[in-house]
């Protein structure tokens, strides 16, 4: 069941590193078609799509503001209650991230700076598979309505009462019962009712996946290309197996082709942990999607922690616990990472939830250049600037000179009107 590696080489890096592949070749007719009949028929398509690959008849495409209510009352008690306290971290958290406006004299009478505005329209996807995310829910709405975004489209096949609080909470303005390729396809085309949007958020499987980034390509934009799930943990001696095992478990559950990587210094905690594993999975409900989880990840043995980063930093994992003490010093080598958990008592479950982090996160490698989702994913930043005529004075023979250079004589004029 465990795939175990004993100090790797470098030179195995890449196999290592080799995440469960999407099919984007094969992948790329179907969207296609899905994207053209969305655009031809509009709401129709969406009925017809939702039948064909769902099995499910919609006859209104929207919910109503009565329907919206009602679901969203049917949430439990005490549900309601972690979700508010889930809300409240994560707003803070967010909230904390609004530019600051700064003017900056940059010589006399030169003054730049820069705002922030929300993306006028988004949309936000919510899978219906086997788990209701309501809890992305907040990690997407939130952040934009903070970034104070006119609309806010969800779309979603799932009927989770708790998905319609969470959005009823968070200021979603409309939401659709669409999902899969169909719904990104309507949110970025736009139908009779669902507006076109200009970016695109959240999760979902190899076909919304493939939908975003066929979207992306026609001018949408989105908020990052993903794929499965996946969690890398380092443990060393300090590490205790079965928390380290129980992290492993929380990531595999989401489904057979999630990703865990467990790389350590020690050969006794490798073989504690996937004995806690073995006992851990027997427990839980979700098991055969977790064992087909673990059947395909891998579990490394390095000589030393130097080692261990230059392998955390090359797999550059969406989710990175460091069970080790000291584990803020040990970050601060880690380059790559959508979002690193410190210590023995930070579990991957906490920044899913109720942290206040975002779990939205890069996956397949894209952490080396991508964040994961934030309060800037849903603004603009425009810069401003002022010049006095002073300040023009000063900085016009740079500007003539420049611009003189380039052969671009009218860019000088504008400036030597001014100043002559």
């Amino acid at each position: 069941m465990f795939t175990q590696i004993n100090y790797p080489s470098r030179s195995d890096y890449a196999t290592i590193c080799q995440r469960p592949t999407l099919e984007q070749g094969q992948l790329d007719a179907l969207i296609s078609e899905v994207f053209s009949q969305v655009k031809s028929k509009g709401d129709q398509a969406l009925r017809e799509l939702t039948a064909t690959y769902e099995k499910r008849e919609i006859t209104d495409i929207l919910y109503t503001a009565a329907e919206i209510e009602d679901l969203a009352s049917k949430t439990d008690k005490e549900l309601q209650k972690a979700i508010d306290h889930a809300y409240a971290n994560i707003y803070a958290f967010h909230a904390a991230q609004k530019l600051v406006p700064n003017k900056i004299e940059i010589n006399p009478g030169v003054v730049c700076w820069q705002k922030s505005t929300g993306i006028d329209k988004v949309g936000i996807y919510i899978p219906g598979g086997t788990a209701p995310l309501f809890s992305t829910v907040l990690m997407l709405a939130i952040p934009a309505r903070i970034a104070e975004c006119k609309e806010v489209v969800l779309c979603t096949p799932a009927i989770h009462p708790a998905i319609f609080y969470a959005a009823t909470l968070c200021g979603v303005t409309k939401m659709a019962k669409v999902g899969g390729s169909q719904a990104i396809a309507a949110l970025s085309l736009g139908t009779e009712s669902v507006p076109a949007v200009y970016k695109i958020f959240g999760p979902g499987n190899q076909y919304v996946t493939a939908a975003k980034m066929y979207a992306n390509r026609l001018g949408t934009s989105i908020d990052m290309p993903a794929g499965p799930s996946e969690v890398a943990v380092y443990a060393d001696q300090t590490s205790n197996p079965a928390y380290v095992a129980s992290d492993l478990l929380s990531q595999a559950e989401h489904g057979a082709d999630s990703q865990v990587i467990l790389i350590s210094t020690s050969s006794a905690i490798l073989e504690q942990t996937m004995a806690e594993i073995t006992s851990q999975l027997a427990e839980l409900p979700r098991k055969e999607l977790a064992e087909k989880a673990i059947a395909n990840s891998k579990f490394i043995l390095v000589n030393t922690s130097a080692e261990a980063i230059d392998l955390l930093n090359e797999y550059a994992a969406e989710h990175l616990i460091l069970a080790c003490d000291n584990a803020e010093s040990f970050s601060q080598h880690i380059r790559n990472a959508g979002s690193i958990f410190l210590g023995h008592y930070t579990p991957e479950s906490a920044g899913d939830y109720a942290s206040g982090t975002n779990h939205t996160l890069p996956t397949n490698g894209f952490a080396r250049a991508y964040s994961g989702v934030n309060l800037d994913s849903f603004t603009k930043k425009i810069t401003l600037q002022s010049i006095t005529k002073q300040g023009l004075e000063a900085l016009g023979k740079t500007i003539i000179d420049m611009a003189e250079a380039e052969s671009l004589q009218a860019h000088a004029n504008a400036v030597k009107i001014r100043i002559n």
